[in-house]
């Protein structure tokens, strides 16, 4: 698929990782949307920078793991821009829970932001491509489903379903919509961790570094231009830490 002119819906794409990949989808041409619930500010600067580049852009406020809003969200973005061809599941949280602390409602918060949002987006997005006859949804995972690290189980474990979700979504799609993974590891660190926390973690990264937004916008790229031949695939981007 070809991004000039494509209308891309990036959830959470107000900040951070989400941000980049929003940029640079629109140094592509594409017609970029993002979602976001509280940042209405850094939503409001995010899409000035993608007009910056001449693209279009608009932000739309929504709870993802509420049904309502994201019928809303989606409804918007494809009256406002066109279409929608390229769902980017990338709105998460991500909170430290020691496993004897864990409540209900931590619980019940990862689980529905980070899967059921996305499973809300991916199936009201893919109506609209499969009418277009063609979509492309990249979900936005994490190493830790894979392999999982202490004191973050509510996370990890809805990042695992996400990688699930994939799958499963990739087979119920096919063959109008094709449905892949990214599975970051060490990108942009939690905004609590110091210097002793980053330098471990490049310690036990094989490439010796963090990476960066732009690594992971480097594989959505693929993913939407780089073959119309690849679905339900689990790309980790992260330094080799599945392999230490």
């Amino acid at each position: 698929m070809k991004l000039e002119g494509a209308t891309i819906l990036i959830t959470g794409g107000a900040k951070r990782v989400g941000r980049g990949i929003a940029l640079a989808l629109a140094r592509q041409n594409a017609r970029v949307a993002i979602s976001y619930q509280t940042s209405s500010k850094a939503a409001e600067a995010t899409v000035k920078e993608i007009q910056a580049l001449g693209a279009k852009a608009v932000a739309v406020p929504a709870d993802i793991s509420k049904a309502q809003d994201v019928d809303r969200l989606i409804k918007t973005v494809y009256k406002t821009l066109g279409s929608l061809d390229i769902l980017i599941n990338n709105a998460a949280v991500y909170e430290e829970t020691p496993f004897d602390k864990i409540s209900e409602k931590e619980w019940d918060r990862h689980l529905e932001i980070n899967l059921k949002g996305s499973f809300l987006c991916a199936r009201m997005a893919s109506e609209v491509m499969q009418k277009q006859g063609r979509g492309k949804i990249i979900n936005i995972a994490d190493w830790s489903g894979i392999r999982p690290y202490k004191n973050y189980l509510p996370y990890c474990v809805s990042k695992a379903g996400v990688i699930a979700l994939t799958k499963a979504l990739a087979l119920e799609l096919a063959p109008t919509v094709q449905v892949n993974c990214i599975c970051p590891g060490p990108i942009l660190l939690p905004e609590f961790f110091g210097e002793k926390d980053r330098q471990e973690i490049i310690a036990q990264t094989p490439l010796a570094r963090v990476g960066s937004p732009e690594d992971i916008a480097a594989a959505a790229l693929f993913f939407i231009q780089g073959s119309d031949f690849v679905t339900g695939a689990i790309l980790p981007v992260d330094g080799g830490r599945l392999i230490a």
